[in-house]
């Protein structure tokens, strides 16, 4: 078997190739070592137009900006200013219960409006001026690689979120596909075929100790999920399938700190009415299912969610009923134990608008991660965010 079959034939590139070595420690990990604090990611991916989610329903000047656009009918006023999409009325029981917190106007000093430098600035926790190759999480798994901890994408390739310069987590859209890929034929008759010094003379040694941890994982999360199966009704759609999996993880008791999932689809330059309606159901739908999942088996309490997208839009629609990319977009959090639940803070004015007609920020992004990192996982978040940060007050 040569280099190029090799490579050529692999079904693990996608899913198996980012398993840090740490992972190995999953097998010795006591039973007693649960109930401590994870973290789920859900990223908008697109540049969610927030203004359009949280509406401020009683501005004149919102609706003037946007008279084919604005939300008018059926708005889901949570105060006298301020309210939900429609489609977000499944999120309503989690505001009235104080295990929402809203926090608007976020973003960063000189904003970019490029999809793939904003998030890779919204990854990285990096200036607009700086590049690096490092993502937040995997600075954070850096700090922590010692310890059992371990991150999960629910995805078949890794965000450089989840990226550090040492450990990365494991990017998985299945873990009964990264199971079952760990048994194959192939995969298993090139573990016992080749030999270290065979591999390290083809450039292969890395791979090869990437497959030996892929394997030795792919177990440890396939028998310890599958005693917890879900119980509760999800949507049929991709992004419910990600936090359905996330679910069964959490409740079965993985030694897994931070998940990261996705749902896309939110680059609504034309028709924004209909796409937006349609994602915004798929994500509110799907989070209630999730955290009822999470309610049911008891471990909500211990679970932080944070949603956020890589840019807002621009405050007035354009020609095409869609909105161009703008700046500061709002963020949720959701929790059991938030010390500020409700709205965190006011809408910005509309009156007072950046030089491209965009939302200013008043709250830096990187001033949640640290406070995240912090307060609920407990980690030098100056460390790892090379920069010492405000903390806010949510929890």
């Amino acid at each position: 078997m040569d280099r190029r079959k090799f490579l050529k034939n692999s079904t693990l590139a996608s899913s198996l190739f980012f398993v840090p070595s740490f992972v190995k420690a999953f097998e010795s990990v006591a039973a007693e070592r649960l109930g401590y604090k994870r973290l789920v990611i859900i990223q908008l991916a697109g540049g969610n137009d927030g203004l359009n989610t949280i509406i401020p329903h009683n501005n004149d000047i919102y609706y003037n900006a946007r008279p084919r656009l604005a939300i008018t009918k059926d708005i889901i006023k949570l105060n006298d200013d301020l309210g939900f999409h429609p489609s977000l009325a499944p999120l309503r029981s989690l505001f009235d219960n104080g295990e929402m917190s809203i926090i608007n106007n976020v973003g960063y000093p000189n904003p970019v409006r490029s999809h793939f430098r904003s998030m890779d600035i919204w990854q990285t926790a990096s200036g607009s001026d700086e590049y690096l190759q490092s993502g937040w999480l995997g600075r954070y798994l850096d700090a922590n690689g010692e310890n059992p901890y371990n991150a999960i994408e629910m995805d078949e390739q890794l965000s450089l979120a989840m990226k550090g310069e040492h450990f990365n987590g494991i990017a998985t859209s299945d873990y009964k596909v990264l199971y079952n890929t760990s048994k194959d034929p192939y995969f298993k008759n090139v573990l016992n075929r080749y030999n270290d010094a065979h591999l390290s003379e083809h450039n292969l040694g890395y791979l090869y100790q990437t497959m030996i941890e892929a394997k030795s994982s792919a177990n440890y999360i396939y028998e310890n999920t599958k005693v917890k199966l879900s119980q509760e009704e999800y949507p049929q759609n991709k992004f419910a399938k990600q936090l359905k999996n996330v679910g069964q993880f959490i409740n079965s008791g993985l030694e897994t700190k931070v998940f990261y999932t996705s749902l896309g689809g939110f680059d609504t330059h034309a028709n924004q009415p209909n796409r937006q309606k349609r994602l915004l159901s798929q994500y509110a739908n799907s989070v209630s299912a999730f955290v009822k999942d999470l309610k049911r088996n008891d471990t909500f309490e211990d679970t932080l969610i944070l949603t956020f997208s890589e840019f807002g839009r621009r405050v007035k629609q354009n020609a095409a009923t869609g909105t161009d990319h703008g700046a500061a977009n709002n963020v949720f959090i959701m929790g059991k134990n938030l010390k500020k639940a409700g709205f965190y803070n006011n809408l910005t004015s509309l009156n007072d608008l950046d030089d491209n007609g965009d939302l200013k920020y008043e709250i830096d992004f990187r001033t949640i991660y640290a406070t995240i990192l912090s307060e609920w996982l407990k980690a030098d978040d100056i460390t790892i965010l090379n920069n010492s940060f405000d903390k806010l007050n949510f929890i």
